[in-house]
């Protein structure tokens, strides 16, 4: 088997894992990435359950690739992620083509389970939760291109919120030790990486195993890392108001590497409903932490995530999300409508929002989340932004794309070799989804 065919569904955690997928199969079985299905002897679907009919877009897949069992050689199916952790031998039963099924803490047995596959010739199905035995057993990441690269410090979630399947697909939280998440991230920026954002589903949580260094927190791994030569700034995703305390505020104050942007779920603006999904946090509390985080980082931007239509959202329960929209001024966000997960709490709550009331909600608060975004990059017209360059243009290759701090895109014309640096650049246009800029300095602006 040379070939290999990556399909992901869901969030950025999810692209770390497919990548790291790719690498451990090159080291074992010298697998290759493909850009079709048609070409690949091996597919592998890396699936999320966070959206809406999650279930049904997997199985979807799943039917357009089943023709390609029928040729010959025939390729081999993998199922992986979430979706797979949720549905066990239900998918088996529903795909019965399927030759491999895998959760997202057993993606590292991998070339086992395609061995035994082979050898067997009998499905294989791993939804075990080891912890930091899949850590322990991926390859290193000699070779990595780009400016970017994500790096996961954490998994699992301990919260339980009625709505989310996580700790049911993804098990408890569970930290990986910092000396590992250091070295990880040194090989990177030795590999020309200039950005690093750090990857869990309750990142914030973060605490280091008991050992030598003691029990690290997040704030400690954050100023840990900034300390690293070449390392230009520094992300993380996805964090919860809960874990969010005076030492990591403190951190966005004194590390100019973090970026000036973060992403903080919030869910919802009414606490009635925040009380319903089990959030353990008041819009009041959501604010302290804000406001402190602006007296911290003055030029920090927030986005969030929304679901509307949460089983027993009135009218003045949404109209208090769309009065904390517009107090935070949000300008980027993740926002659903509501959709019962399996074996979520909130299975047991009516599901009383009818559909039409759920999307004309969603309607109003995606449009008014865009508009606070045209806002914002209308605002940026004339200053000067420190941009990271990540390569060339999509649209012109004769001109360089790259990031503020505050994630936005910019495109710009500029001299060749100007990939993973981080330059000086004047905002001349705000566009719908991007921005225009004029390279001022070959240098950052301090």
């Amino acid at each position: 088997m040379r070939h290999l065919y990556i399909k992901t569904f869901g969030c950025q955690m999810n692209e770390y894992d497919s990548e790291r997928m790719a690498e451990l199969l090159a080291r074992s079985h010298g697998m290759e990435l493909v850009e079709t299905p048609e070409e690949a002897d091996l597919l592998i679907l890396n699936t999320c359950s966070i959206r809406e009919k999650a279930e049904d877009k997997v199985y979807t897949q799943l039917g357009f690739w089943r023709p390609l069992k029928e040729r010959d050689p025939q390729p081999l199916i993998a199922v992986g992620g979430c979706v797979a952790s949720q549905e066990g031998e239900r998918l088996r039963r529903r795909a019965p083509f399927v030759d491999i099924v895998f959760g997202p803490q057993t993606l590292h047995r991998l070339p086992d389970l395609l061995d035994a596959r082979l050898a067997e010739r009998q499905p294989q199905l791993d939804l075990s939760f080891p912890e930091l035995e899949k850590f322990d057993r991926l390859p290193e990441r000699p070779g990595r291109q780009g400016a970017t690269a994500f790096v996961t410090v954490q998994e699992g979630c301990d919260k339980f919120c009625t709505f989310c399947v996580v700790p049911h697909t993804r098990g408890r939280e569970y930290s990986r030790p910092l000396p590992e998440i250091v070295r990880e991230v040194r090989q990177l920026l030795d590999q020309g990486v200039a950005e690093i954002t750090l990857l869990g589903q309750n990142v914030n949580a973060y605490r280091a195993p008991s050992g030598l260094i003691g029990d690290a927190d997040f704030a400690d791994l954050l100023r840990r890392l900034a300390l690293l030569p070449g390392l230009q700034r520094l992300r993380y995703t996805t964090s919860h108001p809960n874990n969010l305390g005076e030492r990591l505020i403190a951190a966005h104050r004194d590390l100019p590497v973090l970026a000036p942007h973060l992403h903080l779920p919030v869910q919802s603006g009414s606490d009635r409903i925040l009380r319903r999904m089990h959030r353990k946090h008041s819009i009041a509390e959501y604010l302290e932490k804000v406001a402190a985080l602006r007296e911290a980082r003055p030029e920090i931007r927030f986005s969030s995530d929304f679901i509307v239509g949460f089983p027993g959202e009135t009218d003045a329960d949404f109209q208090a999300t769309m009065d904390l929209i517009d107090q935070v001024r949000f300008d980027q966000s993740f926002s659903f409508k509501y959709s019962p997960r399996p074996n979520t709490p909130a299975l047991k709550l009516k599901d009383s929002v009818p559909e039409p009331v759920k999307e004309e909600r969603l309607a109003i608060l995606q449009t008014r989340i865009n508009q606070l975004a045209q806002d914002y990059s209308r605002a940026l017209v004339g200053s000067t932004q420190n941009v990271l360059v990540t390569g060339p243009s999509r649209r012109d290759p004769n001109e360089w794309t790259g990031k503020t701090g505050c994630n936005r895109s910019v495109n710009f014309a500029g001299p060749k070799g100007l990939a993973g640096q981080m330059l000086a650049v004047e905002i001349t246009e705000a566009l719908p989804n991007s921005l225009r800029g004029r390279l001022t300095a070959m240098r950052a602006a301090s």
